[in-house]
């Protein structure tokens, strides 16, 4: 499966140019909250120096995303905390939503280090039904953050480590085989790493293509606008 980004962008602060349309009412809320809320605003910065070190990522959609000096570059992220950086990455806005939604947040930014295997909005989209995800994002949250579970194993692990494994146990206690391919690597023979190793504060993110987990798969074809 390949991503391929929404033609609007999503209005935020600061936020990067080529953000992805929100995939459900839900979710558009919760960009509108988060918009509202402060914090923080400034952009993703630089290391003290004033130069990131280069940081490579490497799959399919990695073309497609911020590179460069854009908003969003990979090199400008690594001293963001994990669940900030994921706000720079176009693809996951659905992903993010939910993480704040949940409150995986703090977890996340926490002081252990992690591998989050994000789903894109293209995979939220084809896994559930425009309702089901309102559900999961307004009034399951504990269902909904135990599917995050499912996406982050303990350890900042580049997809060369991550391949060398076999295998990597998440937070949720779920066992998935991770075999190599190409540059990058496949999940659980179902979810491929199309945008592999950005680094944030003690995090590895890497974009995959499904969703992983046990909840049924609710989308219908026709419930979320064609990307």
């Amino acid at each position: 499966m390949t991503d391929t980004l929404p033609r609007a962008a999503t209005p935020a602060p600061r936020r990067a140019r080529r953000r992805a349309i929100p995939l459900a009412g839900a979710l558009a809320l919760l960009v509108a909250v988060a918009g509202c809320t402060g914090g923080d605003d400034s952009g993703p910065g630089t290391t003290d120096a004033g130069s990131p070190a280069a940081v490579t990522v490497t799959g399919p959609l990695c073309d497609v995303l911020p590179s460069g000096s854009e908003p969003g570059n990979p090199a400008s992220l690594v001293d963001q905390p994990a669940d900030r950086a994921l706000g720079w990455i176009p693809v996951l806005t659905t992903f993010e939503a939910a993480v704040r939604a949940s409150g995986m947040a703090t977890e996340l930014a926490g002081t252990q280090p992690v591998t989050i295997l994000a789903p894109t909005d293209d995979a939220f989209a084809a896994k559930f039904s425009r309702t089901n995800l309102d559900e999961l994002l307004l009034k399951d949250t504990e269902k909904l953050r135990g599917l995050l579970r499912e996406h982050v194993v303990t350890g900042a692990l580049p997809v060369a480590e991550l391949v060398s494994a076999g295998t990597v146990t998440t937070l949720a206690g779920t066992r998935l085989t991770v075999t190599g391919q190409g540059q990058g690597a496949r999940v659980d023979d179902e979810a491929d790493l199309v945008c592999a190793d950005y680094q944030a504060v003690r995090a590895r993110i890497h974009v995959i293509d499904h969703v992983l987990g046990s909840l049924p798969t609710t989308a219908n074809g026709d419930d979320h606008p064609a990307h």
